[in-house]
């Protein structure tokens, strides 16, 4: 761990029924409620990408919640990245 720069950031993809059950917007509520910044969006092939940057504790508690996500979503699994933080995102948005 870098602890030079506390900035970190993650790249998600979310796989189950995570389409037409409000996940982006629920996701995008609960990255702005933990301070972090970046986007969120629907895939083609029926997957959401989100991608996030924050400390290690804010984005450890958005991927446990995206493990579940909003009542109506069925998450299969969810593969998670290390990213390079952009620092560039002013807030948190959907795409």
């Amino acid at each position: 761990m870098d602890e030079k720069n506390p900035l970190k950031a993650v790249h998600c993809k979310i796989f189950g029924i995570v389409q037409g059950v409000g996940f982006r917007y629920s996701a995008q509520a609960e990255a702005r409620r933990l301070g972090l910044v970046g986007w969120v969006r629907n895939c083609s092939d029926g997957s959401v990408e989100l991608y996030a940057e924050g400390s290690s504790a804010q984005l450890r508690q958005l991927v446990v919640w995206l493990h579940h996500g909003p009542p109506g979503a069925e998450v299969e699994r969810v593969e998670t990245k290390d990213a390079k933080p952009a620092g560039t995102f002013q807030r948190f948005s959907i795409t």
